[in-house]
């Protein structure tokens, strides 16, 4: 392990490894403060579950749109420059509210400015994600491809250990702490971030540019672009017909290279704005062609359907266990971890056993399989549990546990089969819609299961029609089954 590491501090630099580890592992660790900000809705402000819930929904749609974060930051550098800067407006906007909250009695009490600062903080944390998966990107791709596998692994180990350490902590500190606490306790890590963005250095865009130029212009094969460098180790035939067409080509090369560069930059009468606008509409109508492709388009439909015909009841259940089961928040932090623990067996399970399964085979597989865990809550609901001596924690931790790694054999495929769908040249922005559809199915999975509640019912101290809700969504869990048409038939986790 620490020789893995070493490696990949020489590889990228123990600043750039340091940073995207602190940054993954503080998406994480926002489970610490987000408990917190579910018991402030609910003992504080006495809002419904359905209420909530769509608070919750509200706050988490920034997380629906990450390309617009991705296509600003790529046509509009700011002093030249498209990653660091990004970075300290993301981290900031993620770091403001807290401090804010953590002060404010006021802004804590208020439902209007809670889901305001809530969904400031989501728009930082997701545009730092954009950004930091851009920034990985570039740095694979500048000659470390090798080690792309192990930066990868690196960035959801961070994620993991970050997620099981605010889920532990999280519990704990509800339960000796005040909540204004917490959020300023929280603070600290985007703080942390912040300072480390100043560790990481970055070239400007333009003297990328003049640097790609340099290469493309120069005859020397050892600096020379790849199609020069191809073109020297052909062998030359001695005949001047060929030497006309040697240098035909070269400055053909060269002509198309300099047409790209001068694309790139500005001409200096010019206006900045409008070279911006033209690139940020370009950057659009690639990103909206590729995704017209019925290859791309139906497979993210189907996921897309996944999402939102299947209610999301999970803020009705926390009302539940709280005020019904009477389970506290450390025991319900603990039950994050669990969570967390299942979601690695899922991956590892997922990694080792079902990758050439076909993935409608798995698809179909996994929603049967979240309709039967469905049921263990119609369990705990109608307290069956009881009667055969199995306790509510077993019942709770169980059903959390398996749910998570089930749920990950959905999110496999859908990541596996992403990035096979992606077209050269726009990868990074095009796999950050396909993550956008799949979190605003999520986020409106989440208002049609408060549309539920509201209409069953459900608010605190009143769970009478629970059962019915939970024996909705277990029909509805069925629905996407009848649509994995949309999935390629021969598609499977190796190749689609």
């Amino acid at each position: 392990m620490i020789a893995w590491v070493k490696q990949l501090n020489k590889a990228f630099g123990a600043s750039f490894l340091w940073l995207i580890c602190l940054i993954y592992f503080t998406q994480g660790f926002r489970s610490f403060v987000w408990t917190a900000v579910s018991y402030q809705l609910k003992d504080n402000l006495k809002l419904s579950p359905s209420a909530s819930q769509f608070v919750s929904s509200i706050a988490f749609f920034p997380w629906s749109i990450k390309p617009l974060y991705g296509i600003v930051s790529d046509c509009i550098p700011i002093k030249g420059r498209k990653r660091i800067p990004y970075l300290v407006i993301a981290t900031l906007l993620s770091l403001v509210p807290w401090p804010m909250l953590g002060i404010d009695s006021n802004l804590r009490s208020s439902q209007w400015h809670l889901t305001v600062l809530l969904t400031v903080h989501n728009l930082g944390s997701a545009m730092a994600d954009v950004v930091v998966d851009a920034m990985i990107a570039e740095a694979v791709r500048s000659e470390r491809a090798s080690f792309a596998g192990d930066l990868q692994s690196i960035t959801w180990l961070s994620i993991a250990v970050g997620g099981i350490w605010g889920s532990l902590l999280g519990g704990h500190a509800l339960t000796n702490l005040q909540i204004d606490k917490i959020f300023l306790l929280f603070s600290v890590l985007p703080a942390i971030q912040l300072l480390s963005c100043g560790l990481v250095g970055e070239n400007s865009a333009d003297s990328k540019v003049s640097h790609e130029s340099a290469n493309s212009s120069n005859s020397n094969p050892g600096n020379g672009n790849g199609n020069i460098l191809n073109q020297d180790n052909i062998p030359l035939k001695k005949s001047s017909a060929s030497a006309t067409r040697r240098k035909r080509s070269k400055k053909n090369s060269n002509k198309r290279a300099s047409m790209r560069i001068k694309s790139l930059i500005p001409e200096k009468g010019g206006s900045l704005i409008s070279h911006w606008l033209q690139s940020l509409r370009t950057a659009t109508y690639s990103l909206l062609r590729a995704f017209r492709q019925p290859i791309i388009l139906r497979p993210m439909a189907w996921f897309f359907l996944a999402q939102i015909t299947v209610p999301n009841l999970s803020t009705v259940m926390f009302y539940y266990r709280t005020e019904v089961l009477n389970l506290d928040a450390s025991f319900l932090g603990t039950v994050r971890v669990v969570g967390w623990l299942g979601l690695m067996l899922g991956t590892f399970t997922y990694n080792r056993y079902l990758k050439t399964m076909k993935l409608r085979k798995i698809l179909l597989w996994a929603h049967v399989g979240l309709s039967l865990l469905t049921l263990l809550d119609v369990i705990l609901v109608s307290r069956l549990n009881l009667a055969y001596g199995v306790s509510d924690k077993i019942m709770v931790v169980s059903g959390s546990a398996l749910a998570d790694a089930v749920n990950q054999f959905k999110l496999m495929p859908f990541l596996i089969l992403s990035g096979q769908l992606c077209p050269p040249g726009i990868e990074g922005t095009l796999f950050a819609l396909f993550m956008s559809i799949n979190n605003l199915g999520s986020t409106l999975g989440s208002f049609v299961g408060a549309g539920l509640a509201s209409i069953l019912n459900l608010s605190s101290g009143s769970f009478d029609n629970l059962g019915l809700g939970i024996a909705i969504q277990v029909l509805c869990t069925f629905i996407p089954i009848a649509f994995l048409f949309l999935i390629p038939k021969e598609a499977t986790g190796i190749s689609a």
